[in-house]
């Protein structure tokens, strides 16, 4: 009795926030709606801070992981002998011991290329306006509704403009070159070193359901990312090869140049042939004429190196079954990745769009064999 007594006599606690805690959370909810509008209104800033730091990083990453693709295989065969660090060391002296060889004996050649430019181009230049001159007044006899428009003028100022561009953006792209030689070699280490533990790391976050779809997606995608990467590098590397050595056999100047050009525009798809053959084709009809020598330059870049070379036996090995894209399909990825990313994004829209390939039949193909208990509990539900 006494106890209950004293239980109904003690004070009841009274339930609702102090001074401090209103003050407290008054402070916090302040603080919160301040950060939240100084983020709405630096969105923008923030936007353009990522693309730029998106910018800068796209190409040394590409870069890294097309060298991880090429070096992969090297490396794994010279872990056998001695660790995977340590074979990824000796695979860095042996490339750059190559690469040292390559930019000595292009020295020389680089430096005849630069030199002579400067009084070759403007001769060149004058010749095709020349010659663009005689088509023109020919094609002003037989229509003559185009007489007003002057295409030897607008060629001679593009050309113009174009040889100004390049030669402005040279100091700038020489720095950007020397800031790749560093950064690109030091992200291919650690993807050639780390990149399978971060590829079975993201594998590992993919919930139970879906793990055994992402682990044989993530196998399916690299190995097709690698295959497509060593097959247009290799295909790249015997066009080049080839039309070095056939400008060779000829007396056309700039032919190590001209070969490396066809060969590195050879990896857009299409287009890339076509304008690496323009320069090789304009250079020999001013220097050589339309004789016996420019015609053979004429079957070297056309029926040699692309349609028989090429054509018929580089893309039906190294790339057809990688690929195994329709046509307009690519002409698709080649236009949407050049409108993005220019030049690069044309490289590499083409094995982008076969990743998205890739991904969408794996899906399609584990809801197909693989369904879950909730759409199967819904197909056999009576309608």
């Amino acid at each position: 009795m006494s106890s209950s007594l004293r239980m109904s006599n003690s004070p009841q606690k009274v339930r609702g926030w102090s001074r401090g805690q209103v003050a407290l959370a008054f402070l916090i909810l302040s603080a919160a709606i301040a950060c939240g509008l100084s983020i709405y209104s630096s969105a923008s800033s923030l936007t353009g801070l990522s693309r730029a730091a998106f910018s800068v990083l796209f190409l040394p990453l590409l870069l890294s992981l097309v060298l991880s693709f090429l070096l992969d295989p090297l490396v794994t065969q010279l872990e056998k002998f001695c660790t995977r660090t340590g074979s990824i060391f000796i695979v860095y002296v042996l490339t750059l011991g190559l690469a040292s060889l390559s930019i000595l004996w292009m020295t020389p050649h680089w430096q005849d290329f630069w030199n002579n430019m400067g009084t070759d181009f403007p001769r060149y230049i004058t010749q095709v306006v020349e010659s663009l001159k005689n088509i023109v007044a020919a094609l002003h006899d037989r229509f003559p509704m185009i007489e007003g428009y002057d295409f030897p003028l607008k060629i001679r100022i593009w050309a113009e403009q174009l040889m100004a561009a390049i030669f402005a953006q040279a100091p700038q792209s020489a720095m950007k070159v020397g800031g790749l030689m560093i950064i690109v070699p030091l992200f291919t280490f650690f993807f050639l070193r780390d990149g399978r533990k971060i590829l079975r790391t993201c594998v590992s976050l993919a919930p139970n359901r879906q793990f055994e779809m992402v682990r044989d997606l993530s196998y399916l995608v690299s190995r097709q990312l690698s295959q497509f990467v060593r097959g247009r590098v290799l295909e790249a590397l015997i066009i080049g090869l080839v039309v070095t050595a056939g400008l060779s056999l000829t007396d056309i100047r700039y032919a190590p140049v001209l070969g490396i050009f066809a060969g590195v525009t050879n990896l857009i798809p299409y287009i890339g042939p076509i304008i690496g053959m323009v320069p090789g084709i304009l250079i020999a009809f001013v220097d050589l004429g339309a004789g016996g020598q420019f015609w053979w330059i004429v079957i070297l870049y056309i029926l040699i190196a692309q349609v028989l070379i090429d054509n018929f036996i580089l893309i039906p090995i190294l790339i057809s079954r990688v690929a195994n894209l329709h046509p307009l399909l690519v002409f698709f990825a080649i236009i949407v990745g050049g409108k993005f990313y220019g030049v690069i994004g044309m490289i590499i829209g083409v094995p982008i769009l076969s990743v998205v390939k890739i991904t969408l039949l794996e899906v399609r193909t584990y809801r197909r064999t693989f369904r879950l208990p909730e759409s199967a509990l819904e197909s056999d539900r009576p309608h």
